[in-house]
């Protein structure tokens, strides 16, 4: 059965994915969910892509030396560098709220790591609380549990901004789900990641926005054991109409997140290599 690696978004940590794990570990999955350098139990640690990159690759290792990779965010770009360099070990790669590349974003977000930086207790708190009243319950709770580290922005939002991520993509020969909330400002660039891809898909899940893709946890965990046996059977069909689109939810199978429109297409062939630039 294949494992799966998590990896957490911009100063938050491995905890974050605790309910996704905890229900797969019901289902019979294993998977784990990493701590980046800077980040939770590694606080304190420079954070790097290629340090980040091969904290991943240790967690695999860790599940047998392959996995699927699956990573929302700061996550989700790591999870693009770590198939471009771990190729062979990363079996297919699931990318979350991670299709942007607006330089005037990347603007904004050096602003805003530029204060946590210098405000870190401050920007802690804020997002805790920010965090807790955006998923309340156990979810935000999983959220805050490892500590957050807003101290770190700065280096993330350079490294991020320094890696190619088209030219990943394109690098990488496995298979690619691209999942968005629709309301997510991150699926801006959505449509050209995917043709950078050589085989991927894109889901959209109907009104949520960035972190609401977490939700629920156990229809998440769901989907991700479906794209999990796809990758076990390269034959299996999507269960989506011709791979084309369609809805899966209410009992539709599952993998189903209720309402999740699974608008699902092949990148065009050779693609990538045409995307492959910034």
């Amino acid at each position: 059965m294949t494992p799966i690696v998590f990896v957490h978004g911009i100063r938050i940590s491995g905890t974050m994915w605790g309910p996704v794990v905890s229900r797969l570990s019901l289902l019979g999955r294993p998977a784990m969910a990493v701590d980046l350098p800077g980040h939770g139990s590694r606080r304190g640690e420079p954070f790097s892509m290629e340090g980040a990159t091969s904290a991943v690759a240790a967690a695999i290792d860790g599940l047998g030396g392959r996995a699927l990779v699956a990573g929302l965010s700061l996550g989700g770009y790591v999870g693009i560098a770590t198939a471009e360099r771990f190729p062979e070990r990363v079996t297919g790669l699931v990318a979350m709220g991670c299709t942007a590349r607006n330089s005037s974003a990347l603007g904004a977000y050096r602003f805003a790591a530029s204060f946590a930086a210098r405000n870190p207790s401050l920007a802690n708190r804020i997002s805790a609380y920010g965090l807790r009243r955006l998923l309340p319950g156990p979810v935000g709770e999983a959220f805050v549990a490892g500590g957050l580290s807003c101290e770190v922005m700065p280096q993330v939002v350079e490294a991020v901004a320094g890696h190619d991520q088209f030219a990943a993509l394109a690098a990488y020969p496995g298979r690619v789900w691209l999942v968005n909330g629709t309301r997510d400002p991150f699926r801006a660039d959505e449509r050209d990641f995917l043709r950078a891809c050589r085989n991927g898909r894109l889901i959209l899940i109907p009104r949520r926005g960035h972190l609401g893709v977490m939700a629920a946890p156990g229809p998440l965990a769901r989907l991700l054991g479906d794209l999990c046996d796809q990758v076990e059977s390269p034959g299996r069909c999507d269960r989506t109409e011709g791979g084309r689109g369609g809805v899966i939810g209410g009992g539709g199978g599952s993998g189903a997140i209720e309402g999740c429109d699974r608008m699902e297409r092949s990148a065009p062939s050779g693609a990538g290599g045409a995307a492959g630039t910034k």
